[in-house]
């Protein structure tokens, strides 16, 4: 019997149907190993070696995998094709102790990829494995080393992270600049004009042939002379240009654009939408959902082709080859559909896999096609402009929606004399920059080459959990108080650690490690001497400092002092000014997220996540007292084929919520 070794046992079940009976496919659940929870776990004096621990979880499934590795003829290791998955097989080398071994890697779970793996079998990446386990390092560092110093000098629970501290202080520096942002007035002047019916307006733009900047007209006063000035004006169209534009299709997704255009059009969490990738990729569906590359197998863009001409025809197809800036790691290929067919998907990765079709199909078609007008009116010394533009070929835009937008102009000719309908002042007022969404946040972090795509989601979910930045309404990140103090903290004493080219540079030297270029104990060496001394001697430099209490305008029911927002271990929360006599305190918001998963016991409610006092989630029915249903372990969405009992995730298994199905 040959045993194949994956970290998921969804990809487990798929692969085997792939494989036939001489082969027996086996799930590690994730890493085997890991640095231990309650202690450094980095034996400093000597030369940084880990030490790793089977985690208590662990324990009862590695003990399955010993049985099955001494009854087997061959192991293979087939875990994700990163450096994850590259270090989940490393420690499955060293916790089996596996002499003999073969690792096969495949980018998309099909029965041809992984055909083709187990026929090219190599060894271990070991750069690779490097790299991963320096990133393991240097983070445990950060975090194990720095926490205490702010539970120290700031307040209990807090944590700090290598790169989670770089979003932090992101969303801290757009905040100052809303907060120190004045707003400046300035004016337009629009004519309104109308030919053949059909009405449109021209801008204001030149002054004496000079193009004028937004801000130029600064108040009413200066808009009412130019206003005068054009009172008794003829309006002549000076001149005339038109063009053809061009709107090319953008190239297929990687983690980073995927996470982001899934944000802006489904309205889904980074997290989320790698929860349903990764869903997708297990099931077969997608290629592997972590990747930088821009690259499309032969075989795929075959496919694409034969669609596009099918379904649009011919003058829909254009073969494009797009190129991967930076770091990418070429061997793998961008986020796309396997073409399998009777797909089984809920509401939610349909909509996903659909948004990854149609934007593969879509990078393989002809460009949409505008035509353009641009409309010079001259009126004495001013020149005013239209622009009118029309799609005549929609291209990709058949299978990709985009905003666009269109604005016909009518007839017009070089010469005419126009008939003005009105002229239109308006008042405007610069606005500050925009808070981060999701997809913003990502954006500038993959900008500044900060982390890698695939740490994002958790990046953004950390932040949230630790309640350093929350998100408001509109769904834009603002820093909590606890957040800002922990910022100051860092930027005044740790200037490194939320340095953005220092983080950049680390990543850069963390690739060096994946290519075999650099030894990663020489990097973590490099990293840790400075780091702890400057830490030793800020614990005697630093004082003390508390998170700025917010004063709000609710009362407390019991003293009728005033209440004040203040941070804790479970977020935000309404305390007493009163403290100690009066321990008044409540909950400051709501928390409660809707899953959108029908309740299974009065099939009215949605299940919803929910806190305890204590911080602690569970899952409850949002008919609650009418209806009491309510589960500890989250809810996948998904039903027990044998029970028809909504299927749970429970310690990175899914599991029957019903105890009593077997």
């Amino acid at each position: 019997m040959k045993l194949v070794i994956v970290e998921s046992p969804t990809k487990a079940k798929t692969i085997e149907k792939f494989l036939g009976s001489e082969y027996k496919v086996l799930s590690s659940y994730g890493h085997i190993r890991d640095l231990p929870k309650g202690a450094f776990g980095v034996d400093v004096e000597n030369d940084f070696e880990p030490k790793y621990v089977i985690p208590t979880k662990a324990r009862k499934n590695l003990n399955l995998l010993k049985k099955e590795v001494a009854k087997s003829d061959e192991v293979i290791l087939a875990t994700d094709p990163d450096r994850e998955g590259e270090a989940i097989s490393w420690h499955l080398i060293n916790a089996l102790n596996l002499k003999e071994y073969k690792r096969v890697v495949f980018h998309e779970i099909t029965k041809s990829a992984i055909e083709n793996a187990i026929n090219n079998p190599s060894k271990l990446d070991e750069a690779l494995a490097d790299a991963q386990q320096a990133r393991r390092i240097l983070d445990r560092i950060v975090g194990y080393k720095l926490s205490p110093f702010l539970w120290n000098k700031i307040a209990r629970h807090l944590s700090a992270g290598r790169v989670q501290s770089v979003a932090v202080k992101l969303i801290c520096e757009r905040e100052k600049e809303i907060e120190k942002f004045i707003p400046s007035e300035y004016w337009t002047v629009l004519a309104l004009f109308e030919k053949d019916k059909t009405p449109f307006e021209a801008l204001l733009s030149k002054i004496e042939n000079k193009k004028i900047d937004k801000l130029f007209i600064k108040n009413q006063k200066e808009a009412d002379a130019i206003e005068k000035e054009l009172k008794d004006a003829s309006y002549v169209i000076d001149k005339i240009e038109k063009k053809e534009l061009k709107r090319h299709p953008q190239a297929p997704f990687t983690t980073s654009s995927l996470q982001q255009e899934a944000n802006k059009k489904l309205k889904l969490s980074a997290k989320m939408t790698m929860s349903l990738a990764q869903q997708l990729y297990e099931r077969g569906y997608i290629t592997y959902h972590r990747t930088d590359s821009l690259n499309i197998s032969n075989e795929a863009l075959k496919k694409a082709e034969e669609i596009i001409k099918e379904k649009f025809g011919e003058k829909y197809y254009e073969k494009r080859v797009f190129k991967t800036k930076g770091r990418a790691q070429e061997a793998h290929e961008a986020i796309r559909p396997t073409m399998q067919n009777n797909l089984k998907l809920d509401a939610k990765q349909e909509k996903l896999y659909n948004l990854i079709y149609k934007r593969f199909i879509a990078s393989q078609m002809s460009s949409a096609i505008f035509d353009s007008k641009k409309v010079d009116i001259k009126a004495n010394n001013y020149t005013f402009e239209a622009h009118g533009s029309t799609l005549k070929f929609d291209g990709f835009l058949k299978m990709y929606e985009m905003k666009i937008e269109e604005n016909e102009l009518p007839e017009l000719s070089e010469k005419e004399i126009l008939d003005l309908k009105e002229l239109k002042k308006e008042q405007h007022f610069t606005m500050p920059p925009s808070r981060y969404s999701e997809a913003n946040l990502i954006k500038k972090l993959e900008e500044y080459e900060i982390g890698r795509p695939s740490t994002y989601a958790t990046i953004i979910s950390t932040i949230q959990d630790r309640n350093y930045a929350l998100k408001n309404e509109d769904k834009k990140f603002y820093p909590t108080e606890i957040g800002k103090t922990v910022n100051t903290m860092l930027e005044e004493n740790f200037e490194n650690i939320v340095d953005y080219k220092f983080t950049a540079d680390m990543e850069k030297e963390l690739d060096d490690i994946s290519l075999g270029k650099e030894n990663w104990k020489e990097i973590v060496k490099k990293f840790y001497f400075p780091f702890n001394e400057n830490l030793e001697k800020k614990y005697n430099e630093v004082e003390k400092q508390k998170p700025k209490e917010e004063i709000t305008d609710k009362i407390c029911p019991k003293c009728g002092k005033p209440l004040v927002i203040k941070s804790g271990r479970f977020g935000r929360f309404l305390a007493c000014t009163g403290y100690p006599e009066c321990k008044h305190t409540e909950p400051l918001e709501n928390k409660n997220v809707n899953l959108n998963i029908t309740c299974p016991k009065c099939g009215i409610g949605e299940i919803l996540q929910k806190k305890t006092k204590k911080g602690k989630l569970f899952y409850a029915c949002s008919k609650w007292p009418d209806c009491d249903f309510a589960l500890w372990d989250k809810p996948t969405g998904e039903k027990c084929k044998k029970c028809d009992s909504l299927l749970v995730e429970k310690n990175k298994k899914i599991i029957c919520s019903n105890k009593e199905c077997s």
